[in-house]
């Protein structure tokens, strides 16, 4: 399974993407690790085998290393504690910013002619639809969530053998922006990889019963939304 392949991951600094590099490395992916900084990276056995230094905005420019990606990992996003949320940067970090990452990786797939598909997997998190007490983080999240159950939903009979795309949802996990997160990142990570191997979309990983009623219901909703769309413009 894992023999050539090679994994991208997005916020590769941070607590979780940092486990999900151990992961994917003790399983023989080649791991790429991007990130915002421009300080230099260690490269070891736990490390990503590459790092990539990036910009919000200019997603574009990281289309030849997007290429030599098997599975890619949008796992970046900023919590705002100012007093005054700013709520341009959180929707350009959390949710645009992911976004033209997957717009890139869909069209990189389309025109892939290996007959291996290729995967995205989404970090939103469940302040999609639960209080975060935070405006501008449920904001972005809210719209991420929302546009990556369209994205898949809306991919055509073809694309879909090609391309497979995966949505996270986290509860508080223990990392630099939440200190006091009840979940620790080598739980979430290993949690992470075993439900993405099920082959399924959603994957739920929370201390909050309510996670597991709300967002199966939510995504429900969105699958027959998007049916009910595609029936329209067959009809026209």
């Amino acid at each position: 399974m894992s023999e050539g392949k090679t994994v991208g991951i997005t916020g590769a600094s941070g607590a979780l993407g940092k486990e999900l590099t151990k992961i994917f490395r003790k399983r023989g992916y080649k791991v790429i690790g991007f990130t915002h900084s421009k300080n230099d990276y260690e490269i070891n056995n736990d490390s990503p085998n590459q790092w990539i230094t990036w910009q919000c905005g200019k997603e574009f420019l990281l289309e030849k290393h997007l290429k030599k990606i098997d599975i890619l990992i949008l796992n970046h996003g900023i919590y705002d504690t100012s007093k005054k949320s700013d709520y341009e940067n959180s929707i350009e970090i959390n949710a645009l910013s992911k976004l033209k990452f997957l717009t890139l990786f869909e069209a990189i797939t389309i025109e892939n002619n290996s007959p291996n598909a290729k995967e995205i997997w989404i970090n939103t998190s469940e302040a999609e639809i639960l209080p975060a007490l935070n405006p501008s983080y449920e904001i972005s999240k809210s719209l991420i969530g929302q546009l990556v159950s369209f994205k898949k939903n809306l991919l055509d009979k073809n694309l879909k053998k090609k391309f497979k795309i995966k949505k996270i949802i986290l509860g508080p996990f223990k990392s630099k922006l939440n200190p006091i997160g009840i979940m620790s990142p080598e739980f979430v990570s290993n949690n992470i990889y075993n439900f993405a191997n099920l082959n399924i979309f959603l994957i739920i990983i929370s201390p909050n019963p309510l996670t597991y009623i709300f967002f199966p219901i939510k995504e429900l909703y969105y699958f027959l939304y998007c049916k009910f769309l595609k029936i329209l413009t067959s009809n026209n």
